[in-house]
């Protein structure tokens, strides 16, 4: 009888095993990327408070250090290590570039080209000694990943906005941008409080260290920042050669592109494509400098995109503040250190002459 029931009993058993293998081995579902989300939302809000209440402190700024703080806050590190990871990480990667696409929309390159080509020839010169000066010192100084191309980029052009744009292309790890974007913030910060107190001794009249400023501090809100103490001339030139900077950055996260697809040329990406020669949110970068530049869209149009525009950035770079981790960069802090200070160094110096030549 016994020999008769294992042939019926022992498919049973083993169909038991096999539902159990599978429902052991399934995946589970991704977590969601709300509770990040959120909470990037959360700290763009709070970055805009702090600039509505310091004006002197961009609203971009004050997004990193809040992300930074975050993490470290031990009522709030599990939360941003845990359920919000997913959602924070994110935000540091889609809503920069959907950002970086609305920046295209300020930039007026009618404006910028009547500064005339020899500003632009110096402006170029600029962007080419730093990044190139920054990425050598960087690799001399042995920094560890692509934190020496990170640092050259936002130095030479944009600040944290360039970092992202580049990082997206190069497939950094993300916390080499997380550092590179907490060191380019804090120099760039420095300059608001440095840069006018050299104006006198450097013997620059307003218009000319509007340029300067222009020319060698980082980010967007910073340059206004910084120039404004010299009045509205100074601010307009500022802005003026700022965006003849930001206009350089299609050209170089193309680069870097082109350059990533050679090195890896013949191997694909996981969704098995080889990687595009020109991201996407590069292209939608100058079709919106293009469109800009057409004078179709009205001024409401162009101050709700800059709002957003804003926004966007200020939760990416909350999200990527959120993964810097203050005791790895500490490992690194006197390399880095020495590198931000060369690259000041660089930028302001060759932008100094280069306006001395063109004013």
């Amino acid at each position: 009888m016994a020999l008769l029931n294992r042939p019926t009993h022992r498919p049973i058993r083993d169909r038991l095993r096999h539902v159990s293998r599978e429902t052991t081995s399934a995946p589970s579902p991704s977590p969601s990327p709300w509770p990040g989300l959120m909470l990037a939302g959360c700290g763009a809000f709070l970055a805009w408070g702090v600039h509505v209440v310091v004006p002197a402190v961009p609203m971009l700024t004050a997004s990193v250090v809040l992300g930074i703080s975050v993490a470290h806050l031990p009522v709030t590190r599990t939360l941003v290590r845990g359920p919000a990871r997913p959602g924070l990480s994110l935000a540091g990667r889609r809503l920069m570039r959907i950002g970086i696409v609305l920046l295209g929309l300020g930039l007026g390159l009618d404006q910028v080209l009547r500064l005339g080509w020899s500003t632009v020839a110096m402006v170029s010169g600029v962007v080419a000694a730093t990044f190139f000066g920054t990425l050598w010192l960087g690799r001399r100084l042995g920094l560890p990943g692509d934190q020496p191309l990170l640092i050259a980029t936002g130095y030479s052009i944009c600040g944290a906005s360039a970092i992202g744009a580049v990082s997206e292309v190069s497939g950094s790890d993300e916390e080499d941008v997380a550092s590179s974007v907490a060191l380019v913030t804090l120099c760039g910060t420095l300059a608001i409080a440095v840069l006018p107190l050299l104006q006198g001794p450097l013997g620059l009249s307003d218009l000319a260290f509007g340029r300067w400023v222009g020319a060698s501090v980082h980010d967007v809100g910073q340059v206004v920042a910084t120039a404004q103490t010299a009045g509205p001339g100074a601010l307009g030139e500022a802005v003026l050669v700022k965006l003849m900077r930001v206009a350089l950055l299609a050209p170089l996260v193309a680069a870097v592109a082109f350059s990533v697809r050679a090195r890896r040329r013949g191997v694909r990406t996981p969704s098995g494509r080889r990687p595009a020669p020109v991201p996407l949110f590069v292209a939608g970068f100058l079709l919106a400098a293009a469109l800009r530049a057409t004078g179709v869209l009205p001024g409401a149009a162009l101050d709700w995109a800059h709002t957003a525009q804003e926004a966007l950035l200020a939760a990416a770079l909350f999200g990527l503040g959120t993964a810097v981790h203050l005791p790895t960069l500490a490992r690194t802090g006197g390399r880095a250190a020495v590198l931000g200070l060369g690259a000041w160094v660089v930028v302001a110096g060759v932008s100094y002459g280069g306006v001395l030549l063109t004013v």
